[in-house]
């Protein structure tokens, strides 16, 4: 009767070794912002441009309450999840939440990659995207360490963090 939320920024890693973190616990793996789009039958792109950032955000919330009451869950939060309503403290309180804390460095190499995909970033170039990210990740910093647990994402062996969360949760 398990829930564990993965935090961090956008490229941390959150849904690919959220997806392997479910296997390996037998959990079932559920992308927030792939279930918001499902729930509200739009893109989150097209959320974004239509609705903006502040409605997203209210939708975003309303979709992690309906999965909190879900079990045996593994959730990959969206990047800013944690940082608006009540959202870490609901993680907090209703199961195990781990920030997969990477640098500034690190993620803009990944995000260069993945920009179309990313109504935050997808105009921006590269000097752009490193102030933003570095920006970004101080002002969400100390939300993200609000998490039960930290790790290093970087070079994230999902096999260690599988039995770093089964010895947490007692699975």
């Amino acid at each position: 009767m398990a829930k564990i939320f993965l935090t961090g920024y956008m490229g941390s890693g959150k849904s690919s070794s959220g997806k392997t973190l479910a296997s390996q616990l037998g959990y079932k793996f559920i992308d927030l912002d792939k279930f918001i789009e499902q729930e509200y039958k739009m893109t989150i792109p097209e959320i974004f441009s239509s609705k903006g950032e502040k409605e997203f955000r209210a939708m975003e919330h309303n979709a992690l309450k309906k999965v909190i009451e879900m079990e045996n869950i593994v959730v990959a939060c969206g990047g800013g999840t944690p940082c608006y309503y009540s959202n870490m403290e609901l993680m907090n309180n209703n199961g195990t939440t781990v920030y997969l804390k990477m640098s500034a460095d690190s993620l803009v190499n990944r995000l260069l990659n993945a920009k179309e995909k990313r109504p935050l970033i997808v105009n921006k170039d590269e000097k752009q995207l490193r102030e933003f990210v570095t920006r970004q990740l101080e002002k969400r910093e100390d939300t993200y360490h609000q998490a039960q647990f930290t790790v290093k994402a970087k070079d994230l062996n999902v096999e260690e963090l599988a039995s770093f969360v089964k010895e947490q949760v007692g699975v």
